[in-house]
């Protein structure tokens, strides 16, 4: 399984070094930040696995970081945890209220740091696998209201697909019949079609049974584990 992708945000330097030095010994990958306008651009332009922010920083504090993670198209899924000094009542209150996951309070040492991503590391890891598209190119069913038409996938993940079926349109609910490769059940799903160009659209899943669940998740799994 691939490494962990963590974005870390600290304008303390030492702070900063501690936390990369001791993610990484934990076999993360991690991208290590002290200026929260170029945070706010980075999450912009790449994915990541888990963000940790300071909550004290000049320009953008972590409250005012954590929305604008949670506007990006990259990461506006991605569990954020935010790393505070503060000991006010209403401190982890607001850092929920702003989109963060977790909640870490200062001062940060090895010992905490390490018991906190063992902690977070299978919610990352899950949250990664439930959002991973993996390639499908399959025939699939569509029907909006009465009117049923064939298609092509292209790829999916455990929350939705993105297909190539003519004449939908975004906000069209929609459900789906298609199978995987290797299975002959046949997966039903609902779904409302999140964005739609020309030759594709993408259909985010708002329906399906736990046994169609599960069988994404295996041919997801089984993909990310199989040799590259």
């Amino acid at each position: 399984m691939a490494s962990l992708r963590l974005l870390v945000v600290e304008d303390d330097v030492a702070n900063l070094e501690l936390m990369t030095e001791v993610f990484s010994t934990l076999q993360a990958d991690v991208c290590p930040i002290s200026d929260s306008r170029q945070a706010a651009a980075v999450v912009e332009r790449e994915k990541f696995d888990g963000i940790f922010l300071d909550l004290e920083m000049p320009y953008m504090n972590g409250f005012q970081l954590a929305q604008k993670v949670r506007e990006s198209s990259w990461n506006r899924s991605t569990p954020v945890v935010i790393v505070t000094g503060r000991d006010k009542r209403d401190t982890m209150h607001m850092s929920f209220a702003s989109g963060a996951t977790f909640f870490l309070q200062k001062p940060v040492d090895r010992h905490k740091l390490t018991n906190l991503l063992r902690t977070v590391r299978g919610p990352l890891f899950e949250n990664r696998r439930h959002y991973m598209r993996v390639p499908l190119q399959t025939e699939i069913q569509c029907s909006v209201g009465n009117r049923t038409t064939r298609g092509q996938t292209w790829n999916i993940s455990q929350g939705g697909m993105q297909i190539e079926v003519g004449s939908l349109k975004e906000d069209d609910t929609v459900r789906l019949s298609f199978s995987l490769p290797g299975s002959a059940a046949v997966i039903e799903a609902a779904g409302i079609v999140a964005w739609s160009k020309a030759e594709r659209q993408g259909i985010h899943f708002t329906h399906m049974s736990m046994q169609s669940q599960e069988i994404i998740r295996n041919f997801i799994r089984h993909l990310e584990l199989s040799p590259k």
